[in-house]
């Protein structure tokens, strides 16, 4: 977990992600690596030993701390005697060849902020790096640094035994000025030379960072995951592959002063369903080996965009999906747009949000779009439809969960809402489709989903939704509807103080 400012939640987000691992039976290691100070200890209620506070062990071993957690041990943060730096960036690569001898399944490191060259190493050398944001501008700007200086680190540990090369990519680097995007570094060094240029180019399509939203509040603070994706894939030529959001939880803050995990604090709360999901999004792709994928370099020379890449739809497209997206593009491309926080200059903006204009003063007149395509694609026929963007933690997370439900649900099993739920997901179905099927408000479903039967109706209405809930979600509708109602039934008579009569 990094991705370069601070306060944006990538600590809770790191601990609450091994205590979901170690939940499941797994044993795992929560390695304290913030170069500004540790605080993972104080988050589990778990006191340092005292060479984590002064002198290293005689062996020279990396602490390991027990908490209260079973199977989750902490490395917490070092500090030489007399310092109040920590010491873990000088030691790397001793301290990573130990951590690489310990005997267990996963290892989760709260890297903390900023781009220390150790900070993009440790990122660089994970299975998968996870980069933190808040729906804030200083936090979108420190992830776009932090993705640029990781692929800066990347190019340079690749020429570092090669002086020539590496005397090239600091004259690119000179040419270009201070925080160039990885794609133009990449044709920069390729201008030096062409090889080198597509070396870049294919570690450039293998850097695949992802990214996690904390804190949203608003819908539009869901979508900036996807839009901040899609700008990076526009303007720095990588893919920042969203697998989540956190919702604004007071929750969350009250497990942080009561110094334990969210995910055994308050394992109701949105914020925790939200960091499961991420957490189990994660999982899936480690299983699948999804982290592996990589996307199609970019070219040498930068390709010019044609009025559909501008509003990012296929040449194919309906006047209602071109509407669509002009609307998406307007709303991406305003003045102080959240998304595009330090990608393009005031006058760039301004240049952008004329080609989207354009484009849709083209695309939208059929007399104007045929001449276009006539000028623009001539004796080219109309590609076919592309396939849709795979959203490969999703769709690994799906897989997963439908693996796990095929051994969960025979006859005996007892639905839950959290189980309906699951079922939901596992099969890519929102509840809006849900409610617009069988009439059911969603104020209900969601409640159904979360057990929450004081929100419920009475009895007798309940039970036909659970049955009609049952039978869209293609379940044995018998089953589902009796645990559900039992389980309801024994509410009402906890509530009542007595038995209730259906």
């Amino acid at each position: 977990m990094g991705g370069g400012r601070g306060g944006v939640g990538k600590s809770v987000l790191s601990l609450n992600m091994a205590v979901y691992l170690a939940q499941l039976g797994r044993s795992v290691l929560l390695v304290d690596a913030d170069g500004a100070g540790g605080t993972l200890h104080t988050l589990l209620g778990v006191e340092p030993p005292a060479e984590a506070l002064g002198e290293e062990s005689d062996d020279g071993a990396v602490p390991l701390l027990a908490t209260s957690v079973p199977g989750l041990r902490l490395v917490p943060q070092t500090y030489r005697a007399g310092s109040t730096q920590p010491e873990r960036s000088g030691k790397k690569a001793h301290w990573v060849a130990e951590l690489r001898k310990l005997d267990v399944d996963y290892v989760v490191i709260d890297l903390g902020a900023g781009t220390a060259p150790a900070t993009l190493d440790l990122f660089l050398s994970a299975d998968i790096g996870v980069a933190v944001t808040t729906p804030e501008p200083p936090s979108v700007e420190a992830v776009y640094r932090f993705v640029r200086a990781l692929f800066q680190r990347t190019v340079r540990r690749l020429f570092v035994s090669d002086r020539f090369r590496l005397r090239l990519f600091e004259r690119a680097q000179n040419e270009l000025g201070a925080l160039p995007t990885p794609a133009e570094l990449a044709r920069a060094l390729g201008r030096y030379d062409s090889n080198l240029g597509h070396l870049a180019a294919a570690e450039l399509a293998r850097l695949r960072p992802r990214l996690v939203v904390n804190e949203t509040r608003l819908r539009t603070d869901i979508e900036l995951g996807p839009t901040m994706n899609e700008m990076a894939r526009r303007y720095l030529g990588l893919e920042l592959e969203y697998v989540g959001h956190v919702e604004h939880d007071d929750a969350a803050w009250l497990s942080v002063l009561r110094r334990r995990p969210l995910l055994i604090d308050n394992t109701t709360s949105k914020s925790a369903r939200n960091i499961e999901r991420i957490a189990r999004r994660l999982l899936a792709l480690m299983m699948t080996r999804e982290a592996e994928r990589t996307v199609e370099p970019i070219p040498m020379v930068a390709p010019e965009a044609n009025l559909y890449d501008v509003l990012g739809v296929p040449r194919g497209a309906t006047d209602e999906e071109l509407r669509r997206a002009y609307k998406r593009q307007r709303e991406n491309y305003q003045s102080g747009s959240l998304p595009l926080t330090s990608l393009l200059t005031s006058d760039a903006l301004k240049r952008e949000q004329a080609h989207v204009e354009e484009a849709h003063d083209t695309l939208l007149d059929p007399l104007r779009r045929k001449a276009y395509d006539a000028s623009v694609f001539p004796d080219e026929p109309v590609p076919a439809p592309k396939p849709a963007v795979v959203d490969a933690a999703l769709d690994a997370e799906r897989e997963m969960m439908q693996r796990e439900l095929a051994r969960e649900i025979n006859a005996e099993t007892e639905f839950t809402g959290a189980l309906l739920g699951k079922v939901r997901e596992s099969r890519g179905i929102n509840i809006e489709d849900i409610a617009r099927a069988t009439k059911i408000s969603m104020s209900h479903l969601r409640a159904i989903e979360a057990d929450a039967f004081s929100e419920l109706p009475a009895l007798v209405y309940t039970r036909g939704f659970v049955q009609e809930l049952a039978k869209y979600l293609r379940l044995d509708a018998a089953q589902v509807t009796k645990t559900y109602v039992r389980r309801f039934r024994e509410f009402l008579a906890a509530a009542d103080g007595g038995d209730t009569a259906s």
